[in-house]
């Protein structure tokens, strides 16, 4: 009797502290989706901050203003992790002025030359915010509204968030209702994945990216980077970085970058006419995902790739920012509308723009 007693004791304590490690695994379960306030703009509009999470450490944070990602924390070879995006911490910083964030650009990301384009027959005027031209949408572009956040069905191994805007026929010049929509997901394999849509109700031109400024150290420069792409080709631009129209070959020229180069390494090269890079690199025009380009800051080890099925990546190394950062734009042609030989941004009812681009996280072990 006393033997099958303390068994029995033996066992309620075996089962009370299998109910108390269970509730605590619970407790410390990944909770890969989680909102937040952050702020009020000064229309009065709320902005929210969503984290997305992964299984390996990842985190990366994405505000409804702008649709920005805040931050991204990534890991470095001994598993140290920092932010690796220009950032800000309030709204009030990105609304007044801070002009390194990681925003989708629309309607028409780059520029587009004179502030006006042709469509069907009908000129439409835009307007102009970079001396005579348009660039990243006009004065008021998808970077600076508040998007809403809808809900994505929840899959295993990653976590997702979309967000839409309705982007108003003549916003901006632009003609068309254009609902846009991008899907921000994190995967359990570092990957973070920007899927874009845009539909719209009558025929207006779309092309959508976004300005992210990495630096992988988490500080200094971009200069000592190692930059690897696919391009071989390029547009040439004018003094108000208007394409001209031609497509000319990387080889033999600073802007080479199809053997991984220090970023730095030929900068003053483009002296006087430019401080830094801001190029359109050629990708191809085959629509599907393709490797578009690998960096890699020495220091921490930390290694991004960039892959899209957009036709070309717009190079630029924050020459505002005295090289703070890097931008590896995954977009259409600067000024596509007014060349013919460039890969269309025209959009039709019924005929919807969709572009993927995904950024992966890896470490180098060699120092």
């Amino acid at each position: 009797m006393i033997g099958a007693r303390r068994l029995a004791c033996r066992l309620a304590v075996v089962v009370a502290l299998a109910s108390v490690f269970a509730g605590s695994a619970k407790a410390q379960a990944l909770v890969r989706v989680e909102r937040a306030n952050f702020g009020t703009t000064r229309d009065g509009l709320r902005v929210e901050l969503v984290t997305l999470r992964n299984t390996r450490g990842l985190s990366a944070q994405i505000i409804t203003y702008g649709a920005i990602i805040k931050a991204l924390e990534a890991p470095d070879r001994n598993g140290n992790f920092t932010n690796i995006l220009l950032t800000a911490n309030s709204i009030a910083q990105y609304q007044g002025g801070f002009n390194g964030a990681a925003a989708v650009i629309g309607r028409v990301a780059n520029r587009i030359a004179n502030a006006q384009f042709e469509l069907d027959g009908v000129t439409y005027k835009l307007n102009a915010n970079s001396g005579k031209h348009t660039i990243h949408g006009g004065r008021k572009g998808f970077a600076q509204v508040v998007w809403t956040i809808e809900d994505t069905p929840a899959k295993e191994h990653e976590s997702s968030v979309r967000l839409t805007y309705l982007s108003q026929d003549g916003e901006g010049g632009f003609p068309g209702n254009l609902k846009v929509a991008v899907t921000y997901s994190l995967t359990d394999q570092n990957e973070l994945r920007l899927a874009y849509e845009a539909r719209t109700d009558k025929p207006t031109i779309v092309n959508l990216t976004n300005h992210a400024y990495w630096n992988l150290a988490g500080g200094g420069n971009c200069l000592d980077h190692i930059l690897w792409m696919r391009a071989e080709s390029y547009t040439p631009a004018d003094a108000d970085l208007i394409p001209t129209g031609e497509i000319r070959p990387l080889k033999g020229t600073p802007l080479d970058f199809s053997q991984p180069t220090r970023i730095g390494e030929r900068i003053e090269q483009l002296q006087p006419q430019m401080t830094g890079y801001d190029h359109n690199y050629i990708l191809g025009e085959d629509k599907v995902m393709k490797l578009a380009a690998r960096l890699l800051e020495p220091g921490s080890g930390r290694v991004m790739e960039v892959r899209t099925t957009q036709p070309a990546m717009q190079l630029f190394t924050a020459n505002h920012l005295g090289h703070a950062a890097v931008c590896l734009e995954t977009q259409h042609y600067p000024d596509a509308i007014h060349h013919p030989n460039f890969p269309s941004i025209v959009v039709r009812p019924g005929e919807p723009f969709q572009e993927t681009t995904t950024f992966t996280f890896l470490t180098d072990r060699a120092k």
